[in-house]
């Protein structure tokens, strides 16, 4: 299968992100913890140089633990800063304001020798379709302020979201990039519902996936 979704609204999205960028102090990009690499957009890597950035390895209640911790040691290495969650049922979330004041300490700093005490930090939440991303913000907000389905593409617009731990959350739709060059990482993308079901073939979709499960966790087959 030669799997390849860009609609027309990601390209919108691609904008929205560069436009906006100028008003973040941080970009925390949520991930895939089963597919951290297949899961990373390049094309935020290169909207967001120059700005701080943090991981947040989303889904790990689903992926090998063993795994998890390496990965995160992997984007350590990279110079990023990583937090581990599982959205669902907010385990880790409650690591992710601390993470990102942290990560901004010299901006806060910056603002309490200018008498800005207490001045809201503004971080842009982005990532694939369907990576958890509007209910990670949710649980961080701890209300239901942005919509959140299991289907790829429920988000379409930007919109703001207060915590009363003196962060506002920009909340942007899922995008991925125009052209998967290594068909597994397509692959990947479609067994975890990064794209659209309507234009896949379920069933050779399923049995690809069986074949991968085989190759990597035949016990968990068993």
């Amino acid at each position: 299968m030669n799997i390849q979704w860009y609609p027309g609204h990601m390209t919108k999205t691609r904008r929205l992100i560069a436009e906006n960028l100028k008003h973040i102090d941080a970009v925390c990009e949520i991930i895939d913890a089963r597919i951290p690499i297949s899961s990373r957009n390049p094309d935020i890597n290169e909207l967001s140089v120059g700005k701080p950035r943090l991981i947040i390895l989303n889904r790990t209640d689903l992926s090998d633990p063993a795994l998890n911790k390496r990965w995160s040691e992997y984007f350590q290495n990279l110079g990023l800063t990583v937090v581990e969650t599982d959205s669902k049922t907010g385990s880790g979330v409650s690591g992710f304001v601390p993470a990102v004041k942290n990560l901004l300490g010299n901006k806060l700093s910056e603002y309490i020798r200018k008498g800005q005490t207490g001045r809201t930090l503004k971080v842009m939440i982005c990532g694939i379709p369907n990576v958890g991303k509007s209910t990670f913000i949710n649980r961080v907000a701890k209300k239901n302020a942005a919509q959140a389905e299991d289907r790829p593409g429920v988000t379409r617009n930007k919109q703001w979201i207060h915590a009363d731990s003196g962060l506002d959350m920009m909340d942007t739709p899922g995008i991925l990039w125009p052209r998967f060059d290594d068909k597994l990482c397509g692959l990947y993308l479609a067994f975890t519902g990064a794209v659209k079901d309507e234009i896949l073939d379920i069933e050779e979709l399923a049995v690809l996936f069986f074949e991968k499960l085989v190759e990597k966790y035949p016990e968990s087959i068993r």
